[in-house]
């Protein structure tokens, strides 16, 4: 397993992941990928993913959106 940086072009894989959790809600605005990349883009060190060969297996979101942390 490695992790690194989350990217803009982790974004498929990552919606894919958080469907597969039951239970998971999803906002259209914010966890869309446009509000995704806007989120990394505000916070380029401290979001992460998982990547087991190809496949991205975890990912976490920390940061601020310019309101909430």
């Amino acid at each position: 397993m490695k992790i690194r940086r989350m990217t803009g072009a982790d974004y498929p894989a990552l919606c894919q992941l958080w469907l597969s959790c039951a239970g998971m809600g999803l906002n259209n605005l914010d966890d869309s990928e446009e509000g995704i990349v806007r989120f990394l883009q505000r916070n380029p060190d401290t979001c992460l993913v998982a990547v087991e060969g190809y496949r991205l297996i975890g990912a976490i979101l920390v940061g601020t959106d310019g309101r909430r942390a």
